[in-house]
């Protein structure tokens, strides 16, 4: 997935073929072009829920005229974190008591409430842009002015080093 940062603070990402486009409300100082990341967020578990539900449905060859699912998210604070996602379902009129439990397991399975559940690891990774060849060569001058100074060595003939690697801070 590759994301892309088309003006403002619009966000977008694209995934096979796919573009996402998020945007931050007017409130918050976007133009409120589209949902927000988080919007997208909730309405993965929203989704990723109404799949598992009518996937059961057809499976079986229950009607699904009525199945409808509604998210509801808790904030702890305004702005914070959520406390609590409820997801409620309304069944279809027809839908056998039998498959009560049967549906709620197969949702479940949602992939997205899973990964809620026990979440991955997030790794973020910072790669510097390529530098022009002129800062490549003013490099190479600073570190050929480094002094060296002889090391000692088990081995044959002298090892030298610099007392400080002009790149060395910070790495």
């Amino acid at each position: 997935m590759d994301i892309e940062f088309p003006g403002g603070l619009r966000v977008d990402a694209l995934q096979d073929g796919y573009r996402i486009r998020t945007d931050q409300p007017a409130l918050t100082g976007g133009e409120g072009t589209a949902p927000s990341p988080f919007d997208l967020f909730l309405a993965s578990i929203g989704t990723c829920a109404g799949y598992y539900a009518l996937r059961f449905l057809q499976q079986r060859n229950l009607d699904t005229e009525g199945l409808a699912v509604k998210l509801t998210a808790t904030p702890t604070d305004p702005g914070r974190h959520f406390r609590q996602v409820r997801i409620d379902v309304t069944l279809p009129p027809a839908f056998p008591e039998k498959y009560r439990e049967a549906i709620l397991r197969s949702m479940d399975q949602c992939t997205v409430k899973r990964h809620l559940v026990e979440p991955p690891a997030v790794e973020v990774t910072l790669n510097a842009p390529a530098r022009p060849a002129s800062s490549r060569r003013a490099e190479a001058r600073l570190h050929r002015a480094t002094p060296l100074h002889p090391v000692a060595s088990s081995g044959p003939g002298r090892h030298w080093s610099s007392t400080r690697s002009p790149y060395s801070a910070g790495r």
